[in-house]
């Protein structure tokens, strides 16, 4: 059995993945181990996995230290990387799964000779967007190279689909594996159990600017909307810091698993993740992204191209959010084009195709080793 290392990073969204994946791998009989920021140890060892110390990666936590200027820096972090050599110095690793943003962490392998692979919990059609705007050239400044070091992997993992994100000419390495997602099936009698459709609304556990306001926004559009609301405001936002309509429940924290299966819409903030997962459960998204940086709008845009969900800007009024809350609840069109990328997000299993892959990789690897040794 192989020993995998996963370096991931405080992201919310990104992690999910790389732990679905990494289960899989422990249910194969594998042994997994995690590198991220400090902040994120309880978390991941919570999770079952085992958890290496970090000295050299910068203070990061996603609940009050984003921006984008904290962004770029985050992505060329080196200390990442040097804490990745320390972990494999003092315990070898058959493969590296690094997260595709952790531009550092994966130029400490390359630059080490480390077999690695890339998990791409995005759009590969935003992450070459991302790299021809500032965070490429950020990442050029500081003397990293992310197109040499995403060309140099031994595997990239992308877990979209392709209607979403579609690929003219993949390179050979790169593996559409599809979402890593948890589903759970519809429950028998419906949407829900009074009969009234149930929107679920969830814009982020990252501490964008501006989240309370707009989360409140939110809220006042669904006043006059006959549905049941369930709002998920993640770390970042207190409860207690909202004015809540009657009959409307806040959370801090509910799995989401539990409550797409009857849920009618969903409005998020384009967070590829949760955007992934409400499609597996055939769920339109109404997407109001946080940040223009990253890929939150193109996963707006892709939705609405698709037929499955609408944009809204960031700082919506609610007189402007209210009737894109009753088209998607309204029957029609877009409920169909839900179901069609649902199928297609099913169809594809993220964290079995994608252990398959590091499998391969792994085995590819020892085979190289072998020979490498037999010439010597």
């Amino acid at each position: 059995m192989a020993e995998l290392l996963f370096v991931t990073w405080d992201g919310g969204g990104n992690v999910p993945p790389a732990l679905g994946t990494a289960r899989e791998l422990q249910a194969r009989g594998h042994t997994v181990r995690f590198l991220g920021h400090a902040v994120q140890a309880d978390r991941l060892a919570a999770a079952g996995v085992g958890v290496e110390p970090t000295r050299h990666a910068r203070r990061f936590d996603n609940r009050t230290d984003y921006s984008p200027l904290e962004a770029l820096r985050l992505f060329a972090d080196r200390g990442l990387g040097r804490d990745l050599l320390d972990a494999v110095r003092r315990r070898p690793a058959d493969l590296v799964v690094v997260d595709h943003l952790a531009f550092g962490a994966m130029h400490a392998a390359d630059e080490a000779a480390l077999p690695y692979a890339v998990l791409e919990h995005a759009y590969d059609a935003s992450l070459r967007t991302l790299l021809r705007g500032p965070m490429g050239l950020n990442l050029a400044l500081r003397r990293l190279h992310p197109h040499r070091a995403l060309d140099h992997a031994a595997a990239r993992l992308l877990t979209t689909i392709p209607t979403l994100d579609p690929l003219p000419e993949p390179p050979a390495h790169l593996h559409r594996v599809g979402p890593v997602v948890d589903v759970a099936p519809r429950p028998a009698h419906g949407p829900a159990p009074d009969g009234r459709p149930l929107v679920l609304v969830s814009l982020s556990t990252f501490g964008f600017a501006r989240m309370r306001a707009c989360l409140q926004a939110v809220l006042d559009a669904t006043r006059a909307v006959d549905a049941d609301v369930v709002v998920t405001t993640g770390p970042a936002v207190d409860p207690a810091a909202l004015d809540v309509p009657p009959g409307v429940e806040v959370h801090r924290h509910v799995p989401h698993v539990e409550l797409m299966p009857r849920a009618s819409l969903v409005i998020g903030h384009g967070g590829h993740g949760t955007t992934m997962q409400a499609l597996a459960h055939d769920l339109p998204v109404l997407v109001m992204p946080m940040d223009r940086l990253t890929d939150q709008p193109a996963v707006g845009r892709s939705l609405e191209r698709a037929g499955a969900g609408r944009v809204v800007r960031k700082g919506a009024p609610p007189r402007r959010i209210t009737p894109l809350v009753e088209e998607l609840l309204a029957d029609g069109p877009h409920q169909a084009a839900a179901a069609r990328l649902g199928a297609e997000v099913r169809s594809l299993p993220g964290a079995r195709l994608g252990a398959d892959v590091l499998e391969d990789v792994v085995r590819a690897a020892a085979v190289g080793r072998g020979r490498r040794a037999a010439r010597r």
